[in-house]
């Protein structure tokens, strides 16, 4: 009965160890994975600041008196004169 009761014993002493290194295992790989978490939520953050400044600059550079200006500036257009617009029909 001695041999037995050893025997138990040394199974339920491995159970306990392995259950204590389970449970620092997914303490550890439950840390490592907020952290992660921290860091996309971050960069998340900062790409929707940048998406902002974007849709922004979008704006500004789509502005009609800015198409405008930089038609007339860079590529010398101008509005023609009433006499010289022709209609086509179909």
């Amino acid at each position: 009965m001695k041999v037995f009761g050893a025997i138990c014993l040394s199974i339920l002493l491995l159970a306990v160890i392995a259950s204590a290194i389970g449970v620092v295992w997914t303490r550890h790989e439950s840390r490592v994975l907020f952290v992660e978490l921290s860091r996309l939520q971050t960069q998340k953050d900062d790409l929707g600041v940048e998406y902002g400044r974007l849709e922004l600059e979008q704006a500004t550079y789509a502005e009609p008196a800015r198409i405008d200006a930089e038609a007339r500036g860079k590529l010398g257009m101008f509005t023609p004169k009433p006499q010289d617009i022709q209609l086509v029909r179909r």
